[in-house]
């Protein structure tokens, strides 16, 4: 009698596709909106108040690192996840890591609950963690059934 479970270890899922596709766009995104931001885009920073480009321009250097760490590790992390790589859990791991030391900097240690903490951007970071968190989630549990080696 085959084992149930078993039968379909080490196969790629279509799921897997799906949403390792929809995280490299999702994250692609975010590294967007980063590389935008760091070379201080005219166009892309015409959309925020002269307070929020001084809020956006006077991060601190580590949180500017940890928010780079962020970015481009869901990045590589959807990438290995694509490819099947079992260092894909350990990159979103560390990637959401990085977004909370970003986002406690930005909200707790700075000012940037009263420049950028309208309910739009609030709710923005909640469903960024929450994406983050279900990658970690999802990655583990496909090295857990063996589809990531």
């Amino acid at each position: 009698m085959p084992e149930p479970q078993n039968t379909l270890r080490g196969k790629t899922p279509v799921h897997l596709w799906v949403i390792g596709t929809f995280a490299l766009i999702w994250n692609l995104i975010g590294a967007i909106d980063y590389v935008l931001t760091q070379i201080q885009n005219e166009n892309y920073m015409s959309a925020f108040t002269p307070e929020q480009l001084d809020f956006f321009f006077g991060i601190p250097f580590w949180a500017v690192a940890t928010w780079a760490i962020g970015v481009w590790g869901g990045v590589v992390g959807s990438v290995f996840l694509l490819l099947r790589n079992k260092h894909a859990v350990w990159i979103f791991v560390i990637s959401l890591i990085a977004m909370l030391l970003t986002s406690f900097q930005n909200y707790f240690l700075s000012n940037g609950l009263e420049v950028v903490g309208d309910v739009f951007s609030l709710i923005f970071t909640a469903i960024i963690f929450i994406v983050a968190l279900c990658l970690c989630f999802y990655s583990k549990s496909m090295l857990q059934n063996g589809v990531l080696k």
